[in-house]
C-alpha cells in the first residue's frame, strides 16, 4: 500500500504510484545522515487531532487555545483550573505511537539520525523508543510538568495526582510559583539550546526531512532554508501542501503512517 494511492483514511489502494515517492526514499537511502523535523500529522494517526485544523484542538474548543497563551494562563485562574482538569481527565492516555514514529525508531538504528526534532508535544517519539538524545522536543511536552518559578520539571502526573485528589490550581511544593505543562506556550522562550540545535542538524545532515508539518510556525521552519542555504537536500512529506514545498528538492502528499516507512526504509515488523 505504501507504493500506492489511496482514496482517503482508510480507504481502498487507488491506481498509480505516489508521486515524488521514489525520489524521496533514494534521496534518504543515499543520505550518510538524517535530520527529522515532525509535527502534528504524524500524530493524527494516533488518535490526536491536529490545532487549527476543521476537527482541531483549537477550533473545536477556543477555551483551550486561551490556556496556550502564557500572559492568559498566568493572569486567570479559571483558565488555569480548567486547563488542569482536561489534563486530569486522561486525554492524551489513550494514544499510542503509530507506523509513522516507528519507522523513525528505525532509521535511528541504521545510524544514520543525526536528530529528530518535533514540535509536538505529545510524547510519542519517546513512548515509540527514539533516543533522547537524538530528540528536540522543541514546543516540550505534556508528559511533564514545570514550574514557572524556579522552573524545575517533574513528570507530571505528580500534579495531575493532586489536582483528581483536589487541588484545582496547584503550586510548585518548592517555591509556591505558579505550575503548568512543560510546554512552550504563545509568549514563552524556547528552551535554551533547542533551536540552535535544531539548525546545526539542519545545516550538516545530508537530509532534512519534513514529516507532518505545514512548515507555517516558526522559529523551528527556518530549519528548512537553513537546509537549503547549506547545500542540503529537503524532503517534504505531508497530507497537504505546505509553505515551504518551493524550497524542497522532492515533496510528497499523503498518509505518513503508510508513506514514511518506505520512505525511511523501515522494514514492515510483526509489530506493526
Amino acid at each position: 500500500m505504501a507504493g500506492e494511492t489511496t482514496d482517503g483514511a482508510g480507504g481502498s489502494p487507488a491506481t498509480g504510484p505516489v508521486p515524488g515517492l521514489e525520489e524521496a526514499t533514494a534521496l534518504v537511502a543515499e543520505a550518510r545522515s538524517v535530520a527529522v523535523l515532525t509535527g502534528a500529522g504524524i500524530s493524527t494517526d494516533s488518535g490526536i487531532p491536529d490545532f487549527r485544523g476543521p476537527n482541531g484542538i483549537w477550533t473545536k474548543n477556543p477555551a483551550a487555545e486561551r490556556a496556550s497563551n502564557l500572559q492568559v494562563y498566568v493572569s486567570d485562574p479559571e483558565v488555569r483550573r480548567a486547563n488542569w482538569q482536561v489534563m486530569a481527565s486522561g486525554v492524551w492516555d489513550g494514544a499510542r505511537p503509530n507506523d509513522g514514529h516507528r519507522a523513525l525508531v528505525d532509521l535511528e538504528r541504521t545510524g544514520r539520525l543525526r536528530a529528530l526534532v518535533t514540535q509536538n508535544v505529545d510524547g510519542l517519539h519517546l513512548l515509540a523508543g527514539t533516543d533522547p538524545d537524538r530528540l528536540v522536543e522543541v514546543h516540550g511536552t505534556v508528559r511533564r510538568s514545570m514550574c514557572l518559578g524556579c522552573e524545575v520539571q517533574a513528570p507530571v502526573e505528580v500534579v495531575l495526582e493532586r489536582v483528581r485528589a483536589g487541588d484545582e490550581d496547584p503550586r510548585c511544593l518548592d517555591c509556591g510559583g505558579l505550575m503548568k505543562r512543560a510546554t512552550v506556550s504563545f509568549g514563552q522562550s524556547l528552551f535554551p539550546g533547542d533551536l540552535e540545535r535544531a539548525l546545526l542538524a539542519a545545516a550538516t545532515s545530508d537530509v532534512l526531512l519534513a514529516v507532518g508539518t505545514t512548515l507555517a510556525v516558526g522559529p523551528v521552519n527556518m530549519m528548512v532554508p537553513e537546509a537549503v542555504r547549506n547545500g542540503r537536500s529537503v524532503v517534504v512529506l505531508n497530507g497537504s501542501p505546505t509553505e515551504m514545498d518551493e524550497l524542497a528538492d522532492v515533496v510528497v502528499e499523503g498518509s505518513i503512517s503508510d508513506l514514511l516507512p518506505t520512505i525511511v526504509g523501515a522494514e514492515s515488523r510483526p509489530d506493526r
